[in-house]
This record gives C-alpha cells, structure tokens and sequence, in this order.
C-alpha cells in the first residue's frame, strides 16, 4: 500500500472510530483496534498518531436550562484510565436541586462533585454516579466495568484509583446506585442500629429506600417505610419492609432515619420517636428554610437529632476503613437483586436535557432515572 493510501485509510478510519483508546502503535494497529472496539467517540490525528479524543458532556448552562457540549479529552497518563460510560444515575434530590439552581452561595464549596466543572449556579458540569468500561490503563484494569463519581459524559480521564471495579453478577444499571448505597452504609455507621431496634425511614427516595434496604438485613431488626406517596408501597415490598402513610406510621420508634428533605418530614420523625430516641438526618434542604415545632415532647423526651452526610466518613468506621473500603462494600452489597426496585426508569444520553427538566418539575416520576450510552 503507497504511503498516500496509507494516510488516507487513517484519515478515514479518524472520522469513522468508535473506540475511546488512545493508542500508540502505528497505522496498521490502530486501524485493527478501530474496528474491534465500539462507542460514540473519534479521534483527532497528528504526525505521531492520536492524540486526542472527543466526547460529550451534559451541562447546567443556567438553571433550570441543561445542553449536551462537546469535549475533548486530554491524553491519559501513566497512571490513568480511559472509561467509556455504559450508565448513568441521576441522584434524584441533589441533581434536580443544583439544576433549579438551589445551592446555596454558603454550600458552594462543599457541594462540589469529585470531578465538577464549572461553579453554582451554573455554567456547571455536575453528577456522581457513573459506571463505564476501562478502555485504557493499567492491565489489571483494561476491560473491566467500573464505578466512577464523575458526571454524566460519555467517555473521561480520570486517575487509576478514582474507579472502582464492579464486581460480577452486578450489572451496569443497578452499579449506578453505588454511591447512594455507600451514603446508607454511612448513615448506618452513624445511626448504629441495635438488635430488636424498631426503625422507621421516612422519605422513599433513592436514599431512603437502599437505607430500608440495608436495615431490613440485619437481625431482629423491625423496619417500617414511610413516604407521602401510596405507590410507594411495592417498592417497600420488593425491598422486604413494610410500608405505612405518614398518618398511620408506628410510633414508639427507638431509631428514624430522615430522608425527606422537608420540614413536615423531620417534624413527624420526632413525633414517631420513643424517649432518648434519635433522628439521623440525611437530607439535603438546599436553600429551603426548614421550621420545626419543638414544645412537644421534644424536650421532655429528651429527642436527639443528628446529620449524616457521606462526604465524611462516619466517625465509627473512620479509624478502621477508608471512602475505597466504604466503596468496594457498597458495590460488593449490590449483588443484591432487590435494588433493582429502585430503577424506575432509563432514557438515552442525548435526551438528559429534557429528562433533568422533567425530573425538576415533577412531571416525570422517578427513584433512580439511569442514562443509557452507544454500547451501553
């Protein structure tokens, strides 16, 4: 083959590549690997082979305005890995909280995802459940899907150790709910539950649920689900626990772990609480203003409430587990086939801009809304 066809077949293989690999060996390599390996993405040639690769972002342009850009990755590192998204997870609360612009000015810093672009209220790149196969990197983790807090986008660079390996069994859809179900590891750690403990979780969103979830495993413990909504009740029932009204929850409880983000939510919680009982709150409020009426037996009963917020690492596993220990036993406890409950919902990538508009007005109804990718 002359060198001029030579250069026009990788030309052409440029335009047409499907793979997110950067690679190193010479045309005849490349052209080999470009046609094994598939995904939306292509790549940008120079004199010494690629050395760039495109992808595509979702991005809060202002709130309540989301738009899909296109970026260009940089050429990994030594140390890094290639991921191509298979599936993303919306965190219901929090994403539809940053895409209404919610965020308080004080909450800026601490609300910042691992890897966000872009600052509250927008233009920002926001998001933190991602599952994706390693297309380049270290050998032990070439081909291996993967869980990465990183935003929705359909291939990134990110260090070795940000990922963390899904194991078999656990499929892309349901490993998107890893970082929900560490945030209810935490949240237990905190809690602390006892045995025989009578618990309530008020709030059946995604948080809520996989906290229900972990407690109706552990011994003699009685779980109860409260949430405003009546459809609510399969989903408990799939996750093994009852289900009750806010109105015909059992009170007496010895533990209320609180995921509504409302006021009326926290304010039955400590109606539901038996003397020196504890609320372990959970939600985010944004910039909403919470009121509580606290001349009941709030003092009397000498009621307790506290925050759990998975950024720290609970105090009772802190001197014995690291956030990569607190991971690999979310993603390892989703073996567990009932949190599929939680996934009520998927749409392809390039509609995120609308599904996020829907989700934030309440017009489509949803726990965990996962993202669909080319090869995904």
């Amino acid at each position: 083959m002359s060198k001029a066809r030579s250069a026009a077949r990788i030309r052409a293989l440029a335009r047409t590549a499907t793979t997110a690999i950067a690679f190193r060996e010479g045309p005849a390599q490349a052209a080999e690997q470009a046609s094994l390996r598939g995904g939306p993405f292509g790549y940008k040639f120079g004199k010494v082979g690629p050395v760039q690769v495109d992808a595509h972002a979702f991005w809060l342009r202002a709130p309540g305005c989301g738009e899909i850009r296109p970026v260009t990755l940089p050429q990994p590192g030594r140390d890094e890995v290639v991921v191509r998204t298979l599936r993303s997870g919306i965190s219901r609360g929090t994403e539809t909280l940053v895409f209404a612009g919610g965020v308080p000015p004080s909450q800026h810093a601490a609300m910042r995802a691992p890897y966000q672009e872009g600052d509250f209220p927008g233009p920002v790149k926001y998001g933190y459940l991602n599952v994706g196969l390693v297309e380049q990197g270290p050998a032990e983790l070439r081909g291996r899907t993967v869980f990465c807090l990183y935003p929705h986008q359909t291939a990134y660079v990110v260090p070795a150790r940000a990922v963390a390996v899904v194991p078999q069994g656990v499929p892309p859809a349901r490993a998107v709910l890893a970082g929900t179900v560490e945030t209810a590891i935490n949240a237990l750690w905190d809690a602390a539950p006892l045995l025989g403990d009578r618990v309530t979780v008020v709030g059946a969103g995604m948080v809520g649920c996989c906290v229900a979830r972990l407690l109706s495993r552990f011994p003699g413990v009685q779980v109860e689900l409260v949430d405003i909504h009546a459809g609510r009740a399969d989903v408990a029932t799939a996750l093994g626990v009852r289900f009750a009204l806010p109105a015909d929850a059992g009170d007496g409880r010895d533990l209320i772990v609180h995921a509504s983000a409302t006021s009326s939510g926290l304010q039955r919680s400590l109606e539901l609480l038996a003397a020196e009982g504890t609320v372990i709150d959970l939600s985010w409020y944004g910039d909403s203003e919470v009121r509580l009426s606290l001349g009941g037996a709030f003092h009397s009963g000498r009621l307790g409430i506290r925050a759990s917020q998975v950024s720290t690492l609970s105090p009772a596993g802190a001197g014995r587990r690291t956030r990569a220990d607190r991971l690999a036993l979310a993603l390892d406890l989703l073996r567990d086939g009932a949190f599929d409950a939680l996934l009520t919902g998927q749409s392809s990538f390039s509609e995120l801009p609308d599904v996020m508009a829907r989700l934030a007005a309440g017009s489509l109804s949803a726990l965990c809304h996962t993202i669909t990718y080319d090869g995904g």
